[in-house]
């Protein structure tokens, strides 16, 4: 998924987003930090939203069924993701995956994970903590071998 396609995703459900979280087109626009008329453009599809109003909306309405529908239940981790072209650190603790996550490879405590709706890899500690996070299969692959290698 890249930042191109997240944007016209949003920008496709917003009016689908504002009207489950039950906004008027002033209140939404408010919230989102945009004009009315600007909401209204993009709810026609006359515009896509930018950028920064795609991470308000994902990250204010982060528990929507349709957001949590187009990204699983992680949706700024998929942004943090595509935003820092992956993650390469101990983030916070996950639920271990149990819903949203298809186990790729499990090794030496680890596990390799891709999300099924945003398709991103991401590899978790023995105690569930995400350790890094990215769209690169291959590079996913090579990260988790190093990470779970043997200890000699």
């Amino acid at each position: 998924m890249t930042r191109d396609e997240i944007i016209q995703i949003v920008s496709e459900k917003l009016r689908l987003i504002r009207t489950e979280a039950g906004y008027t087109q002033d209140k939404m626009a408010d919230i989102i930090g945009v004009s009315k008329k600007t909401l209204v453009q993009i709810e026609k599809g006359r515009v896509l939203a930018n950028w920064s109003t795609v991470v308000s909306v994902c990250a204010l309405f982060r528990e929507t069924e349709t957001v949590q529908f187009l990204f699983g239940n992680e949706p700024l981790e998929v942004l943090e993701t595509v935003a820092r072209e992956g993650i390469d650190y101990r983030k916070a603790k996950t639920l271990g995956g149990r819903v949203w996550w298809r186990v790729v490879v499990k090794k030496n405590g680890f596990v390799l994970q891709q999300n099924i709706l945003s398709k991103h890899f991401r590899i978790l500690d023995g105690g569930n903590y995400r350790i890094f996070s990215s769209f690169d299969e291959k590079l996913s692959k090579h990260r988790f071998k190093e990470l779970s290698k043997d200890e000699d």
